[in-house]
């Protein structure tokens, strides 16, 4: 993606509510969050939109793609890109969970049945999306947290450097301390899972659907 393309997202995002964001829900926990003892990711329940629970062991054998999702971001076009990965390999044991996400300067705000509506009338997406989570602080998913755990955080990819800085001048100036560890650090990170879980392959949010798609490739052929 080229920097003036870098250049108008960041605008974009800023200018979607910076001066909203609420400190005190944002803020990451000083403690080390309580999180459930997991041996690993089949082991990890979620809820769907209807707040049923979900086993991900119901999706073993799988190509996982994990991403926190938003509606008002400038990176929501991903969507259009996402739903290009699922219907080209789907059927080919390739699965996309969404997990919205409202920790980024307020780009979730809406209830499940709003981003659900948003997301099939904008984008026609027919990946399944999940209930509304935190991905860091006191109260991020244990999925999230073991994912983190797995994968954790090894820098922005070359190329990205102005946009890479100009998100951690969000975190800075609204006190996130997304900018620190293991954090996600964006809207649309995206986590890459082998068929047997073992492997977990870690995108930043300005990496592009297409660009896993070698990765996806070679994964579904293990």
């Amino acid at each position: 993606m080229k920097k003036a393309l870098f250049l108008a997202i960041v605008a974009l995002m800023m200018a979607s509510g910076c001066n909203n964001q609420n400190k005190k829900t944002a803020q990451v926990a000083e403690t080390e969050p309580v999180a459930e003892q997991t041996t690993g990711i089949y082991d990890i329940t979620v809820k769907d939109m209807d707040g049923s629970d979900v086993s991900l062991a119901n999706y073993k054998g799988k190509v996982l793609l994990i991403v926190n999702v938003a509606s008002k971001c400038g990176l929501t076009p991903q969507y259009e890109g996402l739903e290009a990965l699922y219907r080209k390999y789907n059927d080919q044991g390739f699965e996309i969970l969404a997990f919205p996400c409202n920790q980024f300067l307020g780009q979730e705000p809406g209830t499940n049945e709003e981003i659900q509506s948003f997301c099939s009338l904008t984008y026609n997406v027919t990946f399944p999306l999940f209930d509304k989570i935190d991905v860091n602080g006191e109260n991020e998913s244990p999925l999230y947290t073991y994912l983190k755990e797995q994968a954790p955080f090894k820098g922005y990819p070359e190329g990205t450097e102005e946009f890479a800085a100009m998100l951690d001048e969000i975190h800075q100036k609204t006190e996130t301390g997304f900018d620190q560890g293991d954090a996600i650090r964006w809207n649309f990170g995206k986590f890459l899972i082998s068929k047997d879980g073992k492997t977990i392959l870690r995108f930043e949010p300005m990496v592009a659907p297409t660009e896993l798609e070698e990765e996806i490739q070679r994964l579904l052929k293990e």
